[in-house]
């Protein structure tokens, strides 16, 4: 991938991704749907990031464009350094394979499979992998090695699925309303989850949420509307998961 970066990037390290006017339209037939309007952010090394907004905000593009499971209408978005607006597809597929893991609402594990053996999936394609019993053990799971997702709550699976996805030691975590499918008490849980893997492995870690109150937890806030960034905030004082209520 072609280094094409603004200087600001070149000479700040901590920039992990920066999105330069970046704008996504979705042709549908003869309506053209913004998604997103021209999105100018950086986010850095080592933080959690909040992302807010209704639906239809831009939130999923925005991440799913971060992510490299899609790409932009016009404008740049980054990687370290590295141009992934120009990335052509075998570039895309090792930048998703290498250095990102995903995390969504649904945990999308293989039914047939142990909690282990879900994460190993991963961990055989990877170029530095955990152990997928460390990687378990991270979310604590580590009494849970030989369950079958049947045989497993929907906060267990969810955490299988966050293990699986820092199980290749990716540098960036990228999270799809991780909680939108569990309750308050199990979705905490998750997010202890979340914020250990950013804390202990310096993941930058970015979560999209509709739950204002999750905002809490993150070392910045963005709020999108319409395709366009409304506000962006810092929390001085950030709560811990178990603080939040909803």
């Amino acid at each position: 991938m072609e280094n094409t970066l603004s200087q600001k990037a070149l000479t700040d390290p901590r920039i992990v991704f920066q999105t330069r006017g970046l704008t996504k339209v979705y042709e549908m037939g003869a309506v053209k749907v913004h998604a997103l309007r021209g999105i100018d952010l950086d986010f850095f090394s080592g933080e959690l990031v909040v992302l807010l907004g209704p639906s239809g905000s831009g939130k999923s593009t925005l991440l799913n464009i971060l992510g490299g499971l899609d790409t932009a209408s016009a404008g740049q978005v980054s990687y370290l350094g590295k141009d992934l607006t120009t990335a052509n597809e075998k570039e895309l597929t090792e930048y998703r394979r290498y250095h990102v893991g995903f995390v969504f609402q649904f945990y999308n594990l293989i039914p047939s499979l142990t909690a282990k053996e879900n994460v190993e999936v991963v961990t055989e394609i990877a170029q530095r992998p955990m152990k997928a019993e460390d990687a378990l053990a991270v979310v604590g799971l580590a009494d849970r090695l030989d369950h079958f997702p049947a045989q497993l709550s929907g906060g267990e699976q969810q955490r299988v699925a966050i293990a699986r996805a820092i199980s290749k030691n990716p540098d960036v975590l990228l999270c799809d309303e991780p909680t939108g499918a569990l309750d308050s008490s199990t979705g905490i849980v998750v997010l202890e989850a979340l914020e250990r893997v950013n804390h202990e492995l310096g993941t930058t870690t970015v979560i999209i949420t509709h739950n204002v109150d999750i905002a809490g937890m993150a070392d910045r806030v963005i709020h999108l509307s319409n395709g366009l960034v409304a506000t962006v905030s810092s929390n001085t004082a950030k709560k811990a998961p178990r603080e939040l209520h909803w």
